[in-house]
């Protein structure tokens, strides 16, 4: 741990029990992952039905990392992700009508059906994507960042997710660089899920000390259990009010898994089945569900609510998406070709 504030490695551990939160509070985060699963587990059955075509890179196992950290995100806060962002993009507030319908390539959807699975966008929500580059979106939150210090709208916190495969990058420590050089309220979010595609961090890391690399560039770090919902929002609590409040970057590492294969065409020849299997005996739904029934704060009639709550909205996004209309030719070139400079005549 670098820095001297409060960080999420000082958390109180005791936070991360049920009982110590609000009993609402535990069923609205269980919600949000089962929104984002169920979601997902239809994403992958409508890309087989050939109805979602292109890249499609599921959130299926690393649902708490969202989960834990949008319910401490105000709407005046910016968001940018990876091209594994449909999660992301549903608890910033973009509506699975819209995100659906984008997957699909209705004009409907929130790109207007441009961007598919990678690269959804809501300006509205202050969700700036989904992109396809790897760490493309650490540069573009510094941009966020330092438009915010320059135009004084204090307290505004720049969240920026992306993989440990982007440490790699060289935009990786530029960026980190600039925002604590410029003092800037970035809070870097590093979703480790151990694997780069199908690359292993040790494969590609002399260094697998994620926090190292940002510690050396003067940032303040913690880690924390990504497949736990509670520890994350522990920690993230911490971090989007050590940013918020001195309004200067945090690197903050999610030690996660994806059960899923990186996208729809990998093979997943670089893991084998049993490792999957071991960490499906953590996967943060069921935990948290077992956790709370342990707790006698959820019974077997909220959770059906939950689920039915989850089947219903998904329900609605997919006649949503299905009834949608696809752009016309004509508008091709609409945002693609500038028009004419000059003054309209």
């Amino acid at each position: 741990m670098s820095g001297t504030a409060a960080t999420p490695e000082s958390a109180d551990l005791a936070s991360i029990e049920p009982r110590r939160h609000e009993r609402a509070f535990c069923l609205a985060r269980l919600a949000d992952m089962v929104r984002i699963r169920r979601m997902e587990e239809r994403c992958a059955q409508l890309y087989g039905e050939g109805k979602i075509r292109g890249f499609l890179h599921l959130y299926i196992g690393e649902e708490a990392v969202a989960a834990g950290i949008f319910c401490e995100l105000k709407p005046e806060d910016k968001v940018l992700a990876t091209y594994r962002e449909h999660g992301h993009a549903l608890l910033r507030g973009v509506s699975m009508k819209a995100i659906m319908a984008e997957m699909f390539g209705k004009q409907e959807g929130c790109s207007r059906g441009r961007g598919g699975s990678m690269h959804l966008f809501d300006k509205a929500c202050n969700f700036y994507g989904g992109n396809a580059i790897v760490g493309a979106g650490l540069p573009s939150a510094v941009g966020l960042a330092l438009a915010d210090q320059m135009l004084g709208r204090k307290g505004c916190v720049t969240v920026c997710f992306f993989g440990e495969g982007a440490v790699a990058e060289g935009v990786f420590h530029e960026s980190l660089n600039l925002a604590a050089l410029w003092q800037l309220p970035v809070l870097f979010v590093c979703e480790n899920n151990l694997y780069a595609m199908g690359t292993a961090l040790a494969r590609s890391e002399a260094q697998i000390s994620l926090t190292a690399k940002a510690a050396a560039q003067g940032l303040p770090t913690g880690h924390i259990n990504g497949m736990n919902v509670l520890a994350v929002h522990a920690a993230a609590a911490q971090a989007i009010a050590f940013v918020r409040r001195e309004q200067r970057p945090f690197f903050l590492e999610l030690h996660t898994y994806r059960f899923r294969a990186h996208s729809m065409f990998d093979a997943e020849l670089y893991r084998d089945k049993q490792e999957v299997e071991r960490w499906k005996t953590h996967d943060p739904i069921a935990c948290f569900a077992a956790q709370l029934r342990a707790a006698e704060m959820l019974n077997d009639v909220e959770l059906q609510q939950i689920e039915q709550a989850a089947e219903q909205e998904l329900e609605a996004a997919v006649r949503f998406a299905e009834a949608g209309s696809w752009e016309p030719v004509e508008q091709m070139f609409v945002d693609v070709v500038a028009g004419p400079a000059g003054p309209k005549s």
